[in-house]
């Protein structure tokens, strides 16, 4: 009796680990490829070519009205069904056009606009969001900061396995310094807690594990942020203890913006943007600012160089001068 086959979607889930990409492009990924399937009555992708892709993603405009980006995940979803599962060449897949996705300014908090939303937080949310203004980094690699990612006489944080799976050094502010020490202490005593009850050690990168079996239950592996109790992890349904989630303090930077009477559409994602304005205006050069942020390319980081500029791009208006 032959082996089963595996499924279409356990396929896609095993490459995308294989790949190291994270939870949260596994989830995507696999959702598109699934609508993708049913859109077309369960027919397999190997049955499948240009006319199907091309269908479905004009009925996700059409029909669906998804944005750009949205778009763009979707025939990236696909890209890497066909070329990285099925591997399968189809070259009229790289020549489908993507959505140009429009150019717009990044929002910005002034610093005023900073201290009256951090006003409206308080004790680890206020921490985080302190952190992720005065850093640059972005929520995912904050969450998942380890001990020994924490330099206090060099003052600075080494963010690991940012975008695009690379490292960087980023700066780490003076005067949170006190509260972060007060923080790594409270993530101690949860660290001795579990050794004490013989709990499984923290998540790690399988290639890590592999090369340090008894890192996940050393001190510097575990988490700056915690999590206060244990759940499960999505992929492996191992019960552990993992970091902080999200979701808690999006809400409650979200009421923070809202207390504090901004108008601006601002979320955490914005402070990551209010430190590269910040930085630009103190006078630091573009390629800092790329290093900090951890842009691949600088371009990217150019965006940012409008704060340089007032008003229209530097231009005084004649009305001024009447």
């Amino acid at each position: 009796m032959s082996a089963q086959q595996p499924k279409l979607l356990d396929l896609v889930r095993q490459r995308i680990r294989y790949k190291h990409m994270s939870y949260r492009t596994e989830q995507a990924y696999c959702g598109w490829i699934k609508r993708y399937v049913i859109f077309h009555q369960m027919c397999h992708p190997r049955e499948m070519g240009r006319l199907e892709v091309e269908s479905y993603l004009s009925h996700l405009v059409n029909e669906g009205n998804v944005s750009q980006s949205t778009h763009h995940q979707a025939l990236s979803a696909l890209l890497f069904l066909y070329k990285e599962v099925l591997n399968i060449e189809l070259p009229w897949l790289d020549e489908l056009n993507r959505p140009t996705k429009p150019k717009r300014l990044p929002v910005a908090l002034t610093h005023q606009e900073v201290q009256s939303v951090f006003e409206h937080l308080s004790g680890i949310h206020l921490l985080m969001a302190k952190l992720l203004y005065g850093t640059g980094m972005r929520l995912t690699e904050l969450l998942q900061l380890r001990i020994k990612d924490i330099d206090f006489e060099l003052q600075e944080i080494v963010v690991r396995q940012g975008k695009g799976d690379k490292d960087r050094v980023t700066i780490l502010p003076t005067s949170i310094q006190s509260e972060l020490k007060e923080q790594i202490e409270l993530s101690k005593s949860l660290f001795k807690q579990d050794r004490l009850n013989n709990r499984l050690g923290v998540y790690l990168p399988h290639a890590i594990e592999k090369k340090y079996p008894k890192a996940n239950v050393s001190l510097p592996w575990f988490w700056v942020f915690p999590a206060s109790n244990e759940s499960s992890d999505p992929r492996t349904k191992i019960v552990r203890r993992h970091h902080i989630y999200h979701q808690g303090l999006q809400r409650a930077f979200k009421d923070a913006v809202q207390r504090a009477n901004i108008s601006k559409f601002a979320t955490l994602h914005t402070l990551r943007h209010s430190f590269a304005t910040q930085i630009l205006r103190r006078g630091y050069d573009i390629r800092t600012v790329q290093e900090l942020l951890g842009h691949a390319d600088v371009k990217t980081t150019m965006i940012y160089t409008h704060v340089l500029n007032r008003g229209g791009l530097g231009v005084k208006s004649p009305l001024d001068s009447l």
